[in-house]
C-alpha cells in the first residue's frame, strides 16, 4: 500500500517555549480600563487635571497612548471614568444605608459623616474635590459634571436624612436648601485642609475630634423633643460604614481575581 503522504506536525521545545511566552506580549483587555482608571486617578490628584497628560497615564498603567483611546474617547472621559469608579459608589452605598437604617437619625448622621470621611475624605479620592475647586473656571464641562454625579447626589442623600429625622420626631423640621450645604461644607473643609491647608499650618486638626465637634454642632442645632435630651449613645463595635468599606474592597479583589483567572488573549502569530 502506498504510504500515507500527510505531514505529521511536530512541535519543538522551541515551538512549546514560543507557545509559553506568547501570552506575556498581550494583556487582558477585561483589566486595562481599571488599570487606566487607577493610574489616572493618581496623576489627577498629584498633577491636576490641566498637567495631566494621556500619555502619561498610559505609561503609568504600562500600555501605549494608543490603548487609551480605545476605551477613553478623551482626558474629559476618562476623568468621568475615575469620578464614576470611585466616588459614585460610594454615595450609593450611602444613600442604601438610609433607606435600611434601624436606628435613631443622629446615629445615622454619625454614620454617614464617620463614612464619607473613611470611604472619601481620609483616601486620595479627596485630591478631586480639591481639583475640582482649583480648577473648575477653566474647565466648567468636568464642574458640571461633578456637580450632578457628586455635588447634588451628597445634597439629596443628606435631606433624606434631614427629611427622616422630621418624620421620627428626631430633627427639627428645617429647610434642606441650606441645611444640607451646612452639613457639607465642613466635610470639604477638612478635605482640603489635609490636602493643601495642613502643610503651611503651625496646628494641625485631628480629624477624628473634627468630626465628633462637627456632629455635637449640628444635633445642637438639629434634635428636638426626646431625641435633644437624649445623649447619643456611644459607638460599640465596627461602624456600618467600615463593613461597607471591607465589602467593597472584597468586591473590588473577587473582580481582580475573577480578571487574573481569564486566559490572556493569544498572541497573534506570524502569517506563514
Amino acid at each position: 500500500m502506498p504510504r500515507s503522504t500527510r505531514k505529521t506536525s511536530v512541535k519543538t521545545p522551541a515551538d512549546s517555549h514560543k507557545e509559553a511566552d506568547a501570552p506575556r506580549w498581550s494583556r487582558r483587555k477585561a483589566a486595562r480600563p481599571q488599570e487606566l482608571v487607577a493610574a489616572a486617578l493618581d496623576l489627577f490628584v498629584e498633577r491636576g487635571y490641566a498637567a495631566t497628560r494621556l500619555e502619561d497615564v498610559a505609561a503609568a498603567a504600562g500600555v501605549s497612548k494608543g490603548t487609551v483611546y480605545l476605551y477613553f474617547a478623551n482626558k474629559e472621559e476618562l476623568f468621568k471614568s475615575v469620578v464614576r469608579a470611585n466616588l459614585v459608589p460610594a454615595l450609593a452605598r450611602g444613600s442604601n444605608l438610609v433607606e435600611a437604617y434601624a436606628g435613631s437619625t443622629p446615629e445615622l448622621l454619625r454614620e454617614l459623616l464617620r463614612g464619607w470621611w473613611g470611604l472619601i475624605g481620609a483616601t486620595p479620592v479627596a485630591g478631586l474635590t480639591k481639583l475640582i475647586m482649583a480648577e473648575s473656571a477653566n474647565f466648567p464641562d468636568i464642574a458640571r459634571f461633578y456637580n450632578e454625579e457628586v455635588m447634588v447626589p451628597g445634597d439629596e442623600l443628606f435631606a433624606k436624612v434631614l427629611a427622616r429625622g422630621v418624620a421620627r420626631g428626631e430633627f427639627r423640621a428645617m429647610p434642606a436648601n441650606p441645611t444640607t450645604t451646612v452639613i457639607c461644607a465642613p466635610l470639604v473643609f477638612l478635605m482640603l485642609w489635609q490636602r493643601a491647608l495642613r502643610a503651611t499650618a503651625e496646628k494641625d486638626i485631628d480629624p477624628d475630634s473634627f468630626l465628633d465637634s462637627l456632629l455635637d454642632t449640628l444635633l445642637f442645632g438639629l434634635t428636638t423633643g426626646d431625641a435633644r435630651e437624649r445623649p447619643l449613645p456611644p459607638q460599640t463595635g465596627p461602624y456600618i460604614w467600615e463593613r461597607i468599606r471591607d465589602d467593597m474592597l472584597a468586591q473590588r479583589a473577587a473582580a481582580d481575581m475573577d480578571r487574573d483567572a481569564e486566559p490572556d488573549s493569544p498572541a497573534p502569530r506570524p502569517d506563514t
